[in-house]
């Protein structure tokens, strides 16, 4: 059984720690599968996929198709944002039919019995580069229904894909809002439980890497980490951390902004220089610390005592709410979309509507005074994630999934 897996990007973010998750636990659901993953542009993917056994080809998109996105449709500024987009869309176009040529090219010369994409651009560019007789399963990881150019690209593309693996109930929801007439399987993300584990924080280091001098004895360190996507919410953390500060609490606090920039398309994201233009307006000081991406997370969030998740927007799953439960931390969740159904509320995280710099300041507040209660969400959530989100069912649910959407059992699935 041969798969061709294709992602829009080379860069490492959330959707792409998903795939390795998947590439890494297929083989043993379907033992002796061939892995092939097309990149549509390089970067440290590439040799993350390599060193599981996937045999990996490179694909770079045109700039002028790379860079074209519409979630800066979304929010204020929205009609100089569909002008530009509209200017930008037919030289897109041109080069999306040229790039499909080659990328079925590749597809073709891979002979797979399967293509699985992953990301909205990839599922429409597997659909205009199909190859007859090769079933498409998207893997989608996003609210489509929220992108307006997006969706409708969607809508078209669903009648060559035989069915998608949503994230969340809320992601398929969704989906199924876009294309009623796909069929879609649920399949949580899972993680590796035993690199997110439970064990002692370098909190010295993380301010070595934020360029902050060592923080006081006692310090309670509250980080957010995610890439600089704006629905992220990296400034409603600063302004939160701003209110904190600002009532004089007994305990001292520090808050680390942990991530970076991925995504090349225009408008989508915050520049460090944006963030730490706020940070200075609100008055933070040293009290705030820019660290760059880092490839092992799990070092991040033990270093953390409390891991805030501030997405504004409904956030399709939330990998880092999973992933800073599996390291026994007390966590913050902006309650909404696939991220409410994560956990259950003041058991083993806590939940704040999202959007709300009030709510957000008075629940980091609340855990930084009660270091008691910080422990027993810690516990409660690493339990959570080994129950719910352990790594080792992902690729029989997945390869069930295929089963499902070709209406046949020759997969052989390990159970």
């Amino acid at each position: 059984m041969r798969i061709a897996f294709v992602n829009p990007i080379g860069q490492v973010g959330g959707a792409e720690l998903s795939l390795l998750d998947l590439l890494a636990t297929l083989p043993a659901a379907l033992p002796g599968v061939e892995r092939h993953l097309v990149l549509l542009g390089d970067g440290p993917l590439r040799d993350r996929a390599e060193a599981l056994g996937v045999s990996v080809h490179v694909a770079p998109m045109p700039e002028a198709l790379a860079g074209l996105g519409d979630s800066a449709l979304r929010g204020r500024g929205r009609f100089g944002a569909a002008i530009g987009l509209a200017a930008r869309g037919l030289p897109a176009a041109w080069a999306a039919r040229s790039f499909a040529k080659g990328l079925r090219t590749i597809l073709r010369d891979l002979k797979p019995d399967l293509i699985h994409t992953n990301g909205l651009k990839a599922h429409l560019l597997a659909h205009v580069a199909r190859v007859p007789g090769v079933p498409v399963v998207w893997h989608v990881r996003d609210f489509p229904g929220a992108r307006p150019v997006m969706a409708k690209a969607l809508r078209w593309a669903a009648r060559g894909a035989a069915g998608a693996i949503a994230i969340s109930e809320a992601v398929a929801r969704d989906v199924q809002g876009v294309a009623p007439a796909l069929p879609v399987a649920v399949v949580y993300n899972a993680i590796d439980v035993d690199r997110f584990a439970p064990g002692p924080g370098d909190g010295p280091r993380l301010d070595a890497l934020a360029e902050l001098p060592p923080a006081p004895s006692g310090t309670v360190r509250v980080g957010l980490v995610a890439t600089y996507a704006r629905w992220k919410g990296q400034d409603l953390f600063l302004q939160a951390a701003g209110r904190v500060v600002a009532e004089s609490l007994d305990t001292p606090a520090r808050f680390y902004v942990i991530g970076g920039p991925i995504y090349k398309t225009r408008g989508s994201q915050f520049s460090v220089e944006e963030l730490r233009a706020m940070a200075d307006g609100l008055g933070l000081g040293d009290r705030v610390g820019f660290v760059p991406f880092q490839s092992d997370p799990a070092d991040a969030f033990r270093a953390l005592d409390v891991v805030v998740h501030a997405s504004t927007q409904p956030e399709p799953f939330g990998r880092t709410i999973v992933e800073a439960m599996a390291c026994g931390r007390a966590v913050v969740v902006a309650r909404a979309g696939g991220a409410a159904e994560l956990f259950r509320d003041d058991e083993d995280a806590v939940g704040v509507p999202p959007g709300d710099p009030d709510a957000l300041a008075s629940a980091i507040g609340s855990l930084l005074a009660d270091p008691s209660r910080r422990d027993r969400l810690g516990d409660a959530a690493r339990q959570t994630a080994l129950a719910r989100f352990a790594r080792d069912r992902l690729g029989r649910e997945v390869a069930t999934a295929y089963e499902r959407f070709q209406g046949t059992s020759h997969w052989n699935v390990q159970k």
